[in-house]
């Protein structure tokens, strides 16, 4: 990463980085040396993998850890409610069927 990096490393032992602008789907972005391309657009503040990150594996930011991924996540990709279960919030994913229930059960 160089200084003109759209990623941040907070800690060394990180294994996200942190947007530092919005990253666009297909942009090519280095990290640690590789070229990744992001498969889908990155908020300003949002985590991308900086290794693989296996399931149950804890993410760390700012050398501690955030939360356990839920799924695999490869280098290079987002890392949010989709692939990681919080330490500090709930994270609440509702299903087609789930919400619909809750759609028709609405006065």
């Amino acid at each position: 990463m160089t200084e003109k990096s759209p990623l941040l490393l907070l800690s060394e032992q990180d294994n996200v980085l942190v947007a530092r602008r919005l990253i666009r789907v297909g942009e090519t972005v280095d990290i640690d040396g590789g070229a990744y391309t992001i498969a889908e657009p990155i908020a300003l503040g949002h985590k991308v993998a900086r290794r693989a990150i296996r399931p149950d594996e804890p993410v760390l930011k700012y050398g501690a850890p955030i939360g356990v991924a839920t799924a695999p996540i490869e280098a290079g990709r987002h890392v949010h409610v989709q692939n990681l279960r919080s330490d500090y919030t709930p994270s609440y994913v509702l299903s087609e069927t789930t919400a619909g229930d809750a759609l028709s059960d609405a006065p």
